[in-house]
């Protein structure tokens, strides 16, 4: 099942679309898509109404689509996930993760324009798998399986303000990385059983239609579960909460690449979870 909302910004309407690509209008279900909706079985419940037929049949074409998610509780990001990425960025696979956060209204819908930050020179793309949490957690018994948490999959691009993020950092990430709209999400949530394995997802960007990043999610140095692992070891994950596994490598900071100047297009796609393309606007 994937969840999506579509509408203009802020007055966005919850929709589901089933296996054969059939939308369905999600307001006899959920008034919204939210942590609430997420953690209470909603592919069951929503393919149950479809089958009974409680839920009405819509078309997508023309429409906005916003953010699959009403709001974030959290928005935790893991740092230099992918090997060939770290050394780009000069410096080795961390030996665990690393982890900093993004606002929650940093997230929009997936093809809405990014503002350009006022006298920015240094505005990174980064195609990254986004798991979204349906379960509360406190710690992890180590039988368990941390997949069970999963709600679904998303695609994101984790934007990056360099300077911010690496010069005026004061030794933190978060300052480069929470500019408005600085987390674009969509198109859907697929759920997990859209997925053979998660760890074998294909992850691509482009930027005027110039090939950019090309990896899978096979190349993590730390897998969705381990990270699952990792996190629950010093924080309670709660429903809602969106976790971004990292970037591969092919970005700007490289140095082979130029940073984003207003007009620039940014595509990216991913298997199973379709394709966003954001447009560079000067604020």
């Amino acid at each position: 099942m994937r969840f999506l909302r579509i509408g203009p910004a802020g007055a966005e309407r919850p929709v589901a679309v089933d296996r054969t690509g059939a939308a369905y209008g999600l307001r006899p279900l959920t008034e919204d898509i939210t942590a609430e909706f997420l953690a209470a079985e909603p592919a069951p419940r929503t393919a149950a109404a479809i089958a009974a037929g409680r839920l009405p049949r819509i078309e997508l074409a023309g429409e906005r689509i916003g953010a699959p998610l009403a709001r974030a509780a959290s928005i935790i990001c893991i740092g230099m996930n992918y090997a060939a990425h770290a050394a780009e960025s000069g410096a080795a696979p961390p030996p665990e993760p690393v982890v900093f956060f993004k606002k929650p209204n940093t997230m929009v819908g997936p093809n809405d324009p990014i503002e350009l930050p006022p006298g920015s020179l240094h505005l990174d793309w980064e195609v990254e798998l986004a798991v979204v949490i349906g379960r509360p957690a406190r710690g992890l018994d180590p039988a368990a399986d941390p997949l069970e948490l999963v709600a679904g999959y998303a695609l994101t691009n984790d934007l990056s303000e360099r300077e911010l993020q690496l010069d005026r950092s004061g030794g933190q990430w978060s300052k480069g990385k929470c500019a408005p709209g600085f987390a674009p999400l969509g198109p859907w949530i697929a759920t997990p059983d859209e997925f053979a394995d998660v760890q074998r997802i294909a992850l691509r960007s482009w930027v005027n239609d110039e090939p950019r990043q090309d990896s899978t999610t096979a190349d993590m140095v730390f897998p969705v579960a381990e990270i699952l692992r990792d996190l629950l070891a010093c924080m309670p994950l709660e429903p809602g909460d969106v976790i971004l596994t990292g970037t591969p490598e092919g970005v700007a900071l490289s140095g082979r690449f130029p940073y984003l100047r207003a007009g620039d297009r940014v595509r990216m796609s991913a298997d199973g979870l379709g394709e966003i393309e954001q447009l560079v606007v000067a604020r």
